[in-house]
């Protein structure tokens, strides 16, 4: 039986919340959510019959493998249509993530699929994270905050961690978009801030817009 509407929004929520062990809290989940832990810890128990989770009360969740795949598949659909709705509809990268939202939810296969073949099997979405394939493997990345960089220090912007249209409009107003070459010019001891350089123009970066944009170097 294919996953339900909410079933899925469960899905999506493991995938960016687990750890690396595959572990993750009743907690976590609820306040990645918003929604009240009795209600997390109901659906918890009808993934656990799915063996998408190992349940045990008082204990971190652990995700199976079977779960892994579920929810990469969730993530794969949402993060193709991202794609498609860039690279063939010509919408900007700020304003794809509803839409996505809604069409994740669509379960032909053949439809995702076809998709995958008009944009030529692409790797990573319109945001620089890895589309998982269709067995939900997905590109281990090696990427660091910007936050993380020391003065001096030239980097490649390659993913955000929070594509939210807000962020996303605040990094287009500054020009900054995937694969820039970021310069690190200034860091401000008070409040963390980051002087950079991109395209031979400064601009002047909060932690909170660091610590979300994703470099390698």
């Amino acid at each position: 039986m294919k996953a339900t509407l909410t079933e899925e929004n469960y899905l999506k929520a493991l995938f960016h919340v687990i750890d690396q062990e595959g572990k993750v809290t009743i907690n976590e989940l609820s306040k990645f959510l918003s929604v009240k832990m009795p209600s997390v810890n109901n659906m918890m128990k009808k993934f656990a019959e799915k063996n998408w989770v190992i349940y045990e009360t008082y204990k971190p969740l652990i995700v199976t493998e079977k779960g892994k795949r579920e929810a990469a598949l969730v993530v794969r659909k949402h993060r193709l249509t991202e794609m498609f709705l860039v690279k063939k509809m010509n919408f900007g990268w700020e304003n794809v993530h509803e839409i996505a939202e809604q069409l994740e939810h669509v379960h032909s296969t053949v439809f995702f699929d076809k998709m995958d073949e008009i944009l030529d099997y692409p790797k990573f979405d319109p945001h620089g994270e890895p589309i998982p394939d269709k067995d939900g493997n997905i590109i281990a990345q090696d990427l660091k905050k910007l936050s993380e960089c020391k003065l001096g220090d030239v980097a490649v912007f390659t993913s955000v961690t929070l594509s939210d249209d807000a962020f996303l409009n605040y990094l287009t107003e500054r020009n900054l978009f995937l694969n820039k070459k970021i310069k690190i010019i200034k860091l401000e001891s008070f409040d963390k801030s980051m002087t950079v350089e991109v395209d031979g123009k400064q601009e002047i970066l909060s932690r909170k817009a660091t610590d979300k944009i994703l470099v390698k170097k």
